[in-house]
């Protein structure tokens, strides 16, 4: 007989699932002042993003295993634990080098948020109604990021940037606490053994699972890639303060929130896998007018800012529509080892994610043209794997 259990509430998941994104972005207007307080290189210091998306892939992968063999509560108890003396860590830090390290523990934490969050949603919720629970969760993650800068800029510019990382100390200990009085075990019955090597071959051997992985770790790579550069942009050459950069973030976030509503409208009338494909569309738009803009040369005016906002908005409006689908529909044939199928594919997907925020970081030269020239190349991609996911389908 199986226990009967209650489900957690929306606003628990959204804010577990949530506050690794408030984690990655919320330092992000104290770069520049890292780098000097610190006497690194830019590209060194935006390499601490890089580093987080690295921790998180291997976290990933360890949460989401130990969650099916101790439950979905104690794996996310102690990740929390984890995240927050890794924040503790980055507090203290003295050098890049003991930032990249706490960076990396840090990160391990936190994605007991993402993975084992996601394997309680899918795990009980089915079909169109598991689709509209993604998009209605997406929504709301799509302004968390745009939260971090807000606080962390108001932050750094009161009180420097060492305060921004004690901030995430405070939120791990409020976090860990409400997560303890509020989270149900959601794993009705102990998982039999599985055999992790059988469940990666079988991941490894289907195309669509290499899709959504590409298309999940391109998406949030394209987006986390813009908060790395963003603040060299904005902070640096349109000359505004970080207080005002983090107010700044929210109107672009509002275009994240936007997409994954219009993907939840479209869900009544269209395949998820066509939406995906149309989100790329429209991000290779946005990428393709930004780049144009950026060659022809941007000054630093009102005008212009408001011009280049208007192209990065078109491309996040499409990275929205993209995310809740390519997360729902990724590992709906998996649902017999859901939680070893989630840790590996994340595992994955985070690597992906590492990969193209670390390119970002090489790239990084100070010119205006190079982040948009890069993110092009990823939409264009973004859009013949789409396409493919598709044809899929169709068969």
């Amino acid at each position: 007989m199986q226990r009967k259990i209650s489900n957690p509430s929306l606003l628990l998941l959204i804010i577990l699932v949530g506050f690794p994104q408030i984690s990655e972005t919320i330092y992000t207007p104290s770069l520049p002042d890292i780098a000097h307080q610190l006497g690194a290189s830019n590209n060194a210091i935006q390499l601490t993003l890089s580093i987080y998306f690295l921790g998180f892939a291997f976290g990933v992968f360890c949460w989401g295993r130990l969650s099916d063999s101790i439950g979905r509560r104690p794996a996310m108890l102690w990740g929390i634990l984890v995240y927050g003396i890794g924040s503790l860590g980055c507090y203290l830090s003295g050098s890049a080098e003991c930032l990249l390290l706490c960076r990396f523990i840090q990160a391990f934490g936190a994605s007991t948020g993402s993975v084992v969050t996601q394997t309680i949603l899918r795990e009980s919720i089915d079909g169109a109604k598991r689709h509209a629970v993604f998009a209605q969760i997406s929504a709301a993650l799509a302004f968390t990021p745009a939260i971090g800068p807000l606080i962390g800029g108001w932050v750094d510019q009161s009180l420097g940037f060492r305060a921004v990382f004690f901030t995430l100390v405070l939120m791990s200990a409020a976090i860990l606490t409400y997560t303890w009085i509020s989270l149900p075990e959601t794993r009705v019955t102990a998982t039999t053994r599985i055999n992790t090597f059988s469940v990666a071959k079988r991941l490894i051997t289907d195309r669509r699972v290499w899709g959504f992985g590409f298309l999940i770790g391109a998406t949030n790579g394209i987006l986390f890639s813009y908060y790395a550069e963003a603040p060299f942009i904005f902070i640096g050459y349109f000359q505004m303060s970080p207080g005002r950069f983090g107010f700044f973030g929210i109107f672009v976030a509002l275009s994240s929130i936007l997409g994954a509503m219009l993907s939840k409208k479209l869900l009544t009338r269209l395949q998820a896998e066509k939406i995906i494909m149309f989100g790329s569309i429209i991000s290779t738009v946005g990428a393709a007018s930004l780049t144009c803009f950026a060659v022809s040369g941007i000054n630093a005016t009102m005008t212009d800012l408001a011009l280049m906002v208007a192209c990065i908005f078109i491309l996040l409006l499409g990275i929205g529509m993209a995310i809740p689908n390519c997360l729902s529909l990724a590992l709906i044939h998996y649902g017999d080892v859901l939680g070893t199928a989630g840790a590996i594919f994340g595992l994955g997907y985070y690597v992906v994610v590492s990969l193209i925020t670390s390119g970002m970081s090489l790239l990084h030269n100070g010119s205006l043209v190079t982040m948009p020239l890069y993110f092009l190349g990823l939409a264009i991609v973004m859009v013949l794997v789409s396409r493919r996911l598709v044809g899929y389908e169709a068969r």
